[in-house]
């Protein structure tokens, strides 16, 4: 935008008539994410509240805007990356994170487990020691005290409390045991998500080009990385209907890992009333 022109709006912020702001609005909201910085710069020297509020709400719907269109454009992808679309989700609520620390902090975690493997461990013993890690060392697990709280369906804050809810706690360990190259995936189970470990290449099995019975055993990442055997699996497959014993048997794509999380986070902010987040959750999960 031309720096005149961009003043010209700017001296129009302080109109009381909300009509003058929205046409202000449609205007800023057609440059890219460069202009924050203006904004802020004139946001920090105004002295007038309605003009900084206001600014404030313009920043806001460039990052919401800046974030969709991200999103959008990782859903285009033939491939998803998983921790991609649980950083930009997380970017929602969290414009400024940064992505550096995140990955530092996942680093530390996969790094201290790899530590302890041995090439002659077995598989069950390398998700002990995971376990043990992830769940006893670093301590993480669901939030029992606020179920319900949105902060539990996002990246940084679940890496920063070492709380979360089922489905973003599952996603986490997901990250981690792959970057072990671990053979295992994220199962859509009911609102107990778990972990399942393969005995073939996980990726044929994303793709749908195996057939089900291809999991050892089931890690339940709700409950401190329980293993779920052969018996209890004949159990839970005898216990559900065909379309979630289905399930059991199939690496969920990586796509309806991330709708899991949103729609976690649409009912956190549905039950909070946070309609404006809800609607524009709905919009993000239509893109997907």
């Amino acid at each position: 935008m031309i720096e005149h022109k961009l003043d010209s709006l700017i001296t129009l912020l302080d109109d009381p008539d909300d009509s003058v702001f929205y046409l202000v609005l449609e205007e800023i909201l057609k440059e890219d994410t460069s202009i924050v910085d203006r904004l802020e710069h004139i946001w920090e020297t105004s002295m007038d509240e309605l003009v900084q509020k206001r600014i404030e709400f313009i920043i806001r719907q460039i990052q919401l805007n800046d974030t969709k269109a991200k999103i959008k454009k990782w859903a285009s992808q033939k491939t998803l990356d998983l921790f991609d679309g649980f950083f930009l989700i997380s970017r929602y609520q969290y414009p400024e994170l940064k992505l550096k620390p995140i990955l530092v902090q996942l680093e530390n975690i996969r790094k201290d487990i790899w530590l302890e493997f041995r090439n002659s461990l077995t598989s069950l013993e390398k998700i002990t020691i995971l376990n043990h890690i992830f769940f006893d060392h670093y301590q993480f697990t669901i939030d029992l005290i606020n179920p319900e709280s949105s902060q539990n369906c996002y990246l940084n804050r679940v890496l920063d409390s070492r709380r979360g809810n089922p489905v973003s706690i599952t996603i986490i360990y997901t990250l981690v045991a792959r970057s072990l190259n671990l053979p295992v995936h994220y199962i859509d189970f009911k609102k107990n998500p778990l972990v399942g470990y393969f005995d073939k290449d996980i990726s044929r099995l994303v793709h749908g080009n195996e057939n089900g019975n291809q999991v050892l055993f089931y890690v339940d990442p709700s409950n401190k990385g329980a293993i779920i055997g052969p018996k209890e699996v004949d159990y839970i497959q005898q216990t559900t209907d065909q379309a979630e014993k289905e399930k059991l048997t199939q690496a969920c794509p990586d796509r309806t890992i991330i709708k899991r999380l949103i729609e976690t986070l649409i009912s956190a902010y549905d039950q909070a009333g946070a309609l404006e987040k809800v609607y524009y959750l709905n919009e993000i999960v239509e893109i997907l």
